[in-house]
């Protein structure tokens, strides 16, 4: 069996970003850029006031404080301020152009005024709450490198640049393909052994949270017949093919020899970890990948997002497609795994300032539950007897990945 890590080393392996569209801004949450985006103007563009008080120039406060001012003209956001008079203040507002000759402002607090003079105490410095014309970034300064993630900050400073639109890589096409007779569709007439299929729901929003755009297809019984020609439908309109269930060795998996039959070539079918291991990873034609997951939610959902939600980062040219282990501590004392890395399903709670994490009971491949009310995965690696209480450990939360 492959180690997480020579999995995960396999399935990004070669993958080359999709596509690129253009987009409005306001639909760019999310998506990854596929171009740069470069400032054309400077940022701020203008020298403003960070402040509401007065504008003056530092070089007309000679002598010993105070210093008397008349006030001569205002600057207020979105107009043309007039030049600073000689030996004069100017009233300004957060947000307003500096005037002409002003280099600072005096912010109103510290400002005693009688009528049309202002009395200051203290000499501000030069550039004293005053944001510079190019103090974030200078025209033709790179501003979002292609690769980024667009975040609501990214999504701010594209807008701040006057960036109506961007251009990002294409959503990867996911087509979802559940397999099994006992399944049948969630609402729909129960029959005697049948159960509500449950992973393509879940699938789907994991793949959405990974930038993707799925399709979930009609369940597929056991049979190889049947499963190769669902599975080249799919294929010809995928960019990653999901299978869940039937990836095994049992007398009813036939997904393993349907994906052989419809041309997937399969690099690897079982790594070392829990729950997980009978996953199957392929390529099909140029730039197709297949994820062959076990039918147990918790196995089919874990090694999605373990595998599949950074594989279509990856396509999209993703930066950074793997989500950032928390660094976290068990709660207590538990025997692990000999040889596999267990990804136990836990909460995690903030303690006096240490990230502790609590693994629910029940870790069976198949309780929902322990789902449900997880905060993400414990990453456990193998060994001799216990791991004790406090030990550090990853954790990747489901929100991260």
């Amino acid at each position: 069996m492959l180690t997480l890590d020579e999995a995960k080393a396999r399935v990004l392996s070669g993958v080359h970003r999709l596509s690129s569209e253009r987009v409005a801004l306001a639909e760019g949450l999310d998506r990854v850029l596929a171009e740069p985006v470069v400032a054309r103007s400077a940022l701020p563009p203008f020298d403003h006031s960070a402040m509401d008080g007065y504008a003056v120039a530092t070089r007309d406060l000679e002598g010993p404080s105070p210093w008397e001012l008349p006030v001569c003209g205002e600057s207020s956001a979105g107009s043309v301020a007039p030049a600073l008079a000689a030996s004069s203040a100017s009233r300004i507002f957060t947000g307003a152009p500096l005037p002409a000759g002003a280099d600072a402002v005096v912010a109103q607090e510290n400002v005693e005024r009688d009528r049309n003079t202002v009395r200051l105490h203290s000499r501000p410095k030069v550039g004293e709450h005053v944001r510079k014309t190019g103090h974030d970034l200078p025209a033709g300064a790179l501003a979002l490198a292609a690769g980024a993630r667009l975040n609501p900050g990214a999504l701010a400073l594209a807008a701040m640049l006057d960036e109506a639109e961007l251009v990002v890589a294409r959503r990867p096409r996911v087509t979802i393909l559940c397999t099994g007779n006992e399944l049948r569709a969630v609402g729909g007439r129960a029959h005697a052994g049948s159960i509500p299929e449950s992973n393509a729901v879940a699938l789907a929003a994991l793949a959405r949270q990974g930038g993707a755009a799925s399709v979930i297809t009609p369940i597929v019984r056991d049979d190889v017949e049947q499963a190769t020609e669902a599975i080249q439908q799919a294929l010809d309109s995928s960019d990653l093919l999901l299978t869940v269930g039937g990836v095994s060795v049992g007398d009813h998996d036939v997904v393993r020899p349907a994906l052989e039959r419809a041309g997937v070539t399969l690099d690897f079918w079982k790594v070392a970890i829990k729950p997980g291991k009978p996953i199957a990873f392929g390529r099909y034609g140029r730039g197709s990948r297949v994820l062959g997951l076990p039918g147990n939610p918790a196995s089919a959902l874990v090694t999605f997002a373990l595998f599949g939600v950074p594989l279509l980062r990856a396509m999209q040219g993703d930066e950074r497609p793997s989500p950032m282990p928390l660094c976290a501590h068990l709660a207590a004392a538990r025997k692990r795994s000999v040889d596999r890395i267990e990804l136990l399903r836990a909460e995690l709670r903030r303690e006096n300032a240490v990230l502790v994490v609590f693994p629910h009971d029940n870790q069976a491949s198949g309780a929902a539950t322990s789902l449900a009310k997880s905060d993400g995965v414990a990453v456990i690696a193998p060994g001799e007897g216990l791991i004790e209480a406090g030990a550090p450990v990853d954790f990747i939360r489901w929100a991260d990945v």
